[in-house]
């Protein structure tokens, strides 16, 4: 084989390698342009991809000028010690077979391999830094907050969007001089013949020492920009009593930082000066104090000061950086503008006031979602490839009522198809999509214990004057499959219909026309099936879908946002749509105590999603958060103002429970804004805890329709008790309100502090301690049956707390848990009842202790008969166990004669312990 011939096979190879990856890769970014171009954000897109590459391009050139300048100026002595390659050194150097090497590399072919190695390097640290186009973008479309910082004065968008590029700067350029003073400083070590230290102040060349010099210089200028802009990266301190700069950061680390960058600069400068006094004794004594003044004031000065003036006088020291704390964190997190009021506790509730907060009392929520999640997929799965993921809580205007509701999208997931049908005409053409909606109201159930409906069944089914006219979920929380392709001469599953199925054709918007072959060889490309290019049901008219998943759907489309883990489902004008919270979030906001998503958070975005096309609009509703309005700056085509949001899409807005339960944490300390008080941590707030199916557990934010103090109406909002840390009394409740112009304001309401407020798990105690309640309880508990107590709810009534907890059954062997009984606690009262309007009778009857009496006595019968039927199953049960324990004896199986002996032992002791029952419990 010639030499010609495997150059030309080389380069033939090599091309069709480039080729390859230039269809592959050219395939992923025009599918990605098209799924863009369908949802109309292509400027989005071109915006990020083309920032993005391009400023790697900028970084990579930037390398690879300086590396390859650099590396030019070691050209000439590196030369001269290769021509000279028989001399001793360079034999020690290069042993053996690399003499070859040398006799090839020249002066041309040297050029190369610089240039070569200097875009290697250049382009491999390009890509590096994966958030770069965001910092970049967010510098040059910054929007000021109006708010400064308490040390410097400056406004919180130069830390939020200027220092992260001055940082990106200074840290590129200081990587880029250490690789290149590492590499010129081998190649002139190599090219010297330097064998030890000593050999460096003869044998390396004015040239080198000159050129290294400069390098080190620009290195100290850079190290003294970073001492400056590490000043300001201060207010980020950890180290004192709160987040921010305390006072050994203000008064020692800063003070050591301005020296830093004096002696940084000056030690620069005297290394430029020394290029041509040739002094190095002075150069010596420069970098010496640097070293010295970097150990005294990076550590020894600061721990001088912290020892021995802030420890022993803490709280005087540090009470004006807490003030900066509090103020800053509160600003950050939303809480600056809370509103605080005393909660006028009087405890006169009566039948009067619980008819003036009518609405508040048929809204109280009795349905748990955990359980009802369970009940929806056992009664409206209706097949097993049908899912609801979660349950949603919504307000609806039902028949001209103000209801508050739970819903849940009826999802396909394909996993669920049975193995034999999950083929790629399946799961790619034929199941698509998912179809309609289970809507309960909060607070009624069958006699069965089971939620009514509001709407059920395929085709939906509605009982009041919500109407869904296109059912069909083609993007959701569960369509996860990588792709589908509807509108197909196949025709797509879209519901079961009795013994048969129902059929339709998508007329949709949604997806990606496959409209030429073109497309269709990219898409085949992208997911490696060659089945896309040879299916003949696939038309003109068929649409591609991908990113379905609607968590997928919008992190794809704008990553620079936050989502709330719960996007819920909407019924409006007879559509079904997505609401998913979205947050502008930053953890480079000063003095700001961080949480799990930095230290700034605002839900400025609301995104709206179709379900049947895929559609997305960002809502913009905050246009005061300086994050939000830079976003919008730099993809004007996503956002969306606020104000052209539907009215019917806008009654549904919520406060978000992620963002709210961030900021109730966080207040739960900052709500003490005295210094000393929170230095002390005095009036800590704790979130409290419950009880649910029989674990403690956090008690989580929940929705609730209520008349709020000195309110004449009745609003959506959600809340969340206080209790004080270490104890179990309520000191206070929070309330995020969602309705109308009120959205997004934060209420709280504390409690006298001279009156007992019972706590969640004070009155989970007082539950657990009602002979009557808790004995039912285990009752049912022992008869093959799992007892759920629902979430305790605290309802703010009047002047007045009332505290609510469904209680539901299980058996074993179901996956149907019924709602069986209502607990309900005023005061010191507790009553369990069949209904909440039964226990509210009990506690605000007019006959009260009348109707009390004749409650317990009725129950009594239901108890007896419970008892009863319980020494009835136990006694066939111990007689059945008997028999086959006689029988094993027979047989001579000893062991498993004295398995069933243990267990009639044990039978035998419950019916002991049941007949021994004390007679006023039956």
């Amino acid at each position: 084989m010639s030499k010609t011939f495997k150059v030309l096979l080389t380069i033939i190879i090599l091309a069709l390698f480039a080729l390859m990856i230039l269809i592959f890769s050219g395939s992923q970014f025009y599918t990605e342009w098209l799924w863009f171009k369908n949802l109309n954000y292509q400027r989005t897109f071109i915006t990020m991809f083309f920032t993005n590459f391009w400023l790697r391009i900028i970084v990579g050139l930037l390398f690879t000028i300086f590396l390859y300048i650099n590396l030019s100026f070691t050209k000439k002595p590196l030369l001269e010690y290769l021509s000279v390659k028989g001399d001793d050194n360079v034999e020690s150097l290069f042993r053996g077979s690399n003499n070859d090497f040398i006799a090839w590399l020249n002066k041309k072919r040297l050029n190369y391999l610089f240039l070569l190695s200097s875009i290697i390097l250049g382009f491999l640290f390009s890509s590096i830094n994966q958030e770069l186009w965001k910092i970049v973008l967010k510098y040059f479309n910054q929007t000021e907050f109006g708010i400064v910082d308490p040390i410097f004065s400056q406004d919180i968008s130069f830390y939020v969007f200027s220092l992260p590029f001055y940082n990106f700067l200074k840290d590129m350029g200081m990587v880029l001089t250490v690789l290149t003073l590492i590499t010129i400083a081998i190649i002139y070590t190599l090219s010297a013949g330097i064998n030890s230290f000593k050999d460096v102040k003869f044998k390396l060349s004015s040239r080198a020492k000159t050129h290294i010099t400069v390098l080190i210089t620009l290195f100290l200028f850079l190290k003294a920009l970073s001492y400056r802009l590490r000043m300001y990266d201060l207010l980020y301190s950890a180290r004192g009593v709160v987040f921010g700069a305390g006072y050994t950061d203000v008064n020692a680390n800063m003070l050591g930082l301005r020296v830093l960058t004096i002696i940084a600069f000056l030690t620069a400068i005297i290394l430029l000066i020394n290029l041509f006094k040739k002094n190095y004794r002075v150069l010596l004594w420069s970098l010496g104090l640097w070293l010295i003044a970097s150990i005294i004031f990076g550590s020894l000065y600061p721990s001088f000061i912290q020892r021995f003036q802030v420890e022993p006088n803490e709280i005087d020291r540090e009470r004006k950086y807490i003030s900066y704390n509090i103020d800053m964190t509160l600003k950050a997190y939303g809480l600056n503008d809370i509103k605080e009021e005393e909660f006028r506790l009087n405890d006169n509730l009566t039948n009067e006031i619980l008819a003036d907060n009518e609405e508040t009392v048929n809204n109280i929520r009795l349905l748990d979602p955990r359980p009802l999640l369970s009940t929806y997929n056992q009664l409206q799965g209706l097949r097993q490839y049908y899912t609801f993921p979660n349950i949603d809580i919504d307000r609806y205007m039902v028949d001209g009522e103000y209801r508050q509701v739970m819903l849940a999208a009826r999802e396909l997931d394909q996993n669920r198809l049975a193995s034999q049908a999950r083929t790629w005409i399946n799961q790619k053409l034929k199941y698509t999509h998912g179809y309609g909606v289970t809507m309960s109201p909060v607070n009624t159930v069958t006699s069965d214990g089971l939620p009514t409906f509001l709407i059920k069944d395929i085709p939906p089914k509605t009982f009041s004057d919500i109407e869904v006219d296109n059912p069909a979920i083609y993007y959701g929380e569960k369509t996860n499959s990588d792709y589908i392709i509807a509108n197909t001469k196949e025709g797509e599953f879209d519901y079961p219909l009795g013994s048969e199925n129902a059929y339709t054709d998508y007329d949709g918007t949604g997806g990606v026309q496959l409209n030429n072959y073109f497309k269709k060889v990219l898409y085949a490309i992208r997911y490696s099936n060659i089945k896309l290019l040879l299916n003949q049901d696939i038309t003109p008219e068929s649409r591609i879908m991908y990113y379905r998943n609607i968590k997928t759907r919008v992190r794809k489309t704008a990553p620079f946002l936050s989502y709330d883990a719960d996007p819920y489902l909407v019924v409006s004008e007879g559509r079904l749509f997505w609401i998913q919270d979205a947050y502008t979030t930053t953890d480079r906001f000063p003095y700001s105590q961080t949480s799990r998503i930095g230290n700034y958070i605002r839900n400025s975005i609301k995104v709206v999603i179709d379900t049947y096309n895929g559609s997305m609009k960002f809502y913009l509703i905050d246009e005061d958060d300086p994050l939000a309005v830079t976003y919008q700056k730099i993809f004007p085509d996503l956002f969306v103002s606020g104000e052209q949001m539907p009215d019917d899409i806008r009654a549904h807005l919520r406060y978000p429970q992620d963002l709210f339960l961030i900021q109730t944490e966080l207040y739960s300390t900052y709500h003490m804004k005295n210094p000393t008080v929170f230095y002390n941590k005095e009036d800590r707030w704790n979130i409290p805890t419950e009880k649910y199916a029989g674990n403690s557990i956090q008690m989580q934010p929940y929705y609730n329709i209520v008349k709020l103090p000195d309110n004449e109406n009745s609003e959506f909002v959600l809340m969340l008790p206080f209790t004080p840390i270490n104890k179990n009394n309520m000191v206070a409740w929070i309330a995020a309100r969602s309705d109308g112009d009120k959205y997004g304001e934060l209420l709280v309401y504390s409690f006298p502090k001279d009156k007992l407020v019972y706590g969640p798990m004070q009155v989970e105690s007082r539950i657990d301690q009602n002979a009557d309640i808790s004995q039912l309880l285990s009752l049912w508990g022992q008869r093959g049956s799992r007892v759920i107590r629902g979430n305790l709810l605290v309802i703010p009534i009047g002047e007045a707390i009332l505290y609510v907890e469904p209680v539901y059954l299980q058996a074993e062997t179901s996956e149907l848990p019924e709602l069986k009984r209502v607990v309900v606690a005023y005061k010191d009262r507790v009553v369990m009842r069949e209904t909440f309007r039964q226990a509210l009778n009990v506690i605000f009857g007019v006959e009260e202790i009348e109707e009390e009496t004749e409650e317990i006595e009725g129950q009594r019968p239901g108890m007896v008969e419970i008892i009863s039927s319980d020494i009835q199953e136990l006694s066939s049960r111990a007689l059945e166990v008997y028999q086959e324990a006689q029988q094993s004896l027979k047989e001579g199986n000893w062991a498993d004669y004295g398995e069933q002996i243990e267990r009639l032992s044990e039978l035998l002791e419950r019916l002991n312990e049941i007949s021994n029952m004390p007679d006023e419990n039956m």
